[in-house]
């Protein structure tokens, strides 16, 4: 079985690359993130053709959160239960599903902005949120995994250059203690492999040949628990999906299963 998340950037925008790079990686379950679409919007018949089911978490603007699948879509759970509002609305940030033997959720973490800025205690409380969540999950037999984009680097390895990160959001004691309270309820960071690149970042910015010169963070991540982290047979950061005219800003990450 082949789980990914992907960060898309406009699902709109990236369509004919998702649809080539469903065919190309026979990715079973897909999690995707910031659609900037509405439910309307969402692709779901050019999806359906391709075997692909749809659950969509979208309004429109920078958010929105989906799950795809060809495996099955069951017991959808659209929203954070319990999340923060922000600006008296709860932003589609987080949608789950079980999609075949795993649970899976697919998350849009708050970016936080600035330090001093309303949107990063708005990060700190989702992060809250989305741990009393996902723990029942966590701590269950059932292969279960929170998989998307956390838009927090969990370590100094993590970031192509710490030292500019200095008083930063992404970095920050508090945003990876909450990575770190997340990881109590039982799940695991599983690290892609490297490769050939010393480090797998996930995310480069489109400015300043970011991506040429590898400078990037790892902030696209697979938490998982230990039923489905014991069936890992390989991950890795899809690089290549990066290159090229019309591609996100960030790569897939993709985790293989012996399920």
């Amino acid at each position: 079985m082949r789980i990914a998340t992907w960060n898309v950037n406009s699902i709109t925008a990236r369509l004919p690359r998702l649809l080539a790079w469903l065919e190309k990686t026979g990715t079973d379950v897909l999690c995707v993130q910031e659609t900037k679409c509405t439910a309307e919007q969402f692709p779901a018949e050019a999806l359906r053709e391709l075997g692909y089911e749809s659950a969509v978490n979208a309004t429109g603007r920078w958010n929105g959160v989906a799950l795809i699948s060809r495996v099955g879509l069951a017991d959808v759970t659209t929203g954070l239960p319990g999340g923060p509002d922000y600006d008296a609305a709860q932003e589609p940030r987080a949608i789950a599903a079980t999609c075949g033997p795993a649970r899976v959720w697919s998350v849009y973490v708050p970016n936080g902005r600035e330090i001093d800025h309303a949107h990063y205690a708005y990060k700190l409380a989702w992060f809250d949120a989305l741990k009393t969540a996902v723990t029942e999950d966590a701590a269950g037999a059932r292969p279960f995994a929170v998989l998307g984009d956390y838009n927090v680097a969990p370590t100094d390895d993590d970031v192509w250059d710490p030292a500019l990160f200095e008083g930063a959001t992404h970095v920050t004691p508090a945003e990876r203690g909450a990575l770190a309270a997340l990881r109590e309820t039982g799940l695991t960071d599983v690290v892609p492999r490297p490769l050939k690149y010393d480090r797998p970042y996930t995310y480069w910015d489109y400015r300043q040949l970011a991506f040429p010169k590898n400078n990037g963070m790892r902030i696209d991540l697979v938490y998982a628990n230990e039923a489905f982290t014991k069936a890992v047979s390989d991950s890795y950061v899809d690089r290549e999906e990066r290159k090229g005219k019309g591609a996100s800003d960030h790569a897939p990450v993709v985790v293989d299963l012996d399920l």
